[in-house]
């Protein structure tokens, strides 16, 4: 497992990574952290890892784009001196494609979402242990329905800007098509987005493999 007793583990986000944490930092016990994927997350390391003290903060930020991370990553993320990086965003940029087509501009759009995040590794990649790229996902199993469609085409930019910097790309898409094979979204996610803890577990257990840690079970 990669993370070594006193490093800081800084998950960024939008409401996915939120999860009702703290503010202004989510950390510490009970919902300091929110209760979604970062929550099970800090328990399995806490759990597997009693031994090593592994500082974990979440500023997932409800309803943030790309932009709105990009923004504010000085004081969300830079500001907590991380050794380690995580962050998931592009649910809302494809989102609001949708939910508000009259409202759309181009703050949403393929090449912004691109540029934002090469930015945020720019910034961040040389000054950590490691950066990590989440993947946008869309929790239902038609590839043919036009938000799983442009979720998907986001996710593939994120994972050519995770190959060009050198940061892991966790692909939790594959993870939940395959779940879906056998049940349908409304037993992981109410929205298709939000997860809720069937959800979050699933993205949570591929953070840890992609970590490294050792099984649960």
């Amino acid at each position: 497992m990669i993370f070594e007793s006193g490093d800081r583990v800084v998950f960024a986000g939008d409401s996915v990574t939120d999860a009702g944490r703290k503010r202004p930092y989510g950390e510490g016990l009970w919902e300091g952290v929110g209760s979604g994927y970062v929550r099970n997350v800090d328990s399995m390391l806490s759990v597997l890892y009693p031994e090593k003290l592994i500082h974990v903060t979440n500023v997932g930020c409800s309803g943030a784009t790309s932009t709105d991370m990009l923004r504010d990553w000085e004081t969300n993320v830079e500001k907590c001196n991380p050794d380690w990086v995580f962050f998931m965003i592009g649910a809302n940029d494809v989102w609001r494609q949708f939910d508000e087509p009259a409202m759309y501009t181009e703050s949403y759009a393929p090449e912004v979402y691109r540029k934002n995040i090469e930015e945020v590794c720019e910034r961040t990649v040389k000054k950590v242990k490691g950066l990590f790229i989440i993947s946008p996902f869309y929790m239902e199993a038609n590839d043919n329905d036009p938000m799983k469609k442009r979720m998907v085409e986001y996710a593939s930019i994120a994972k050519e800007v995770a190959e060009k910097y050198g940061a892991t790309y966790i692909d939790v898409q594959k993870d939940f098509d395959e779940h879906l094979k056998y049940r349908y979204p409304a037993y992981i996610s109410w929205d298709r987005v939000h997860p809720n803890w069937v959800g979050s577990m699933i993205i949570a257990k591929n953070i840890m493999t992609a970590i490294g840690a050792k099984s649960l079970f």
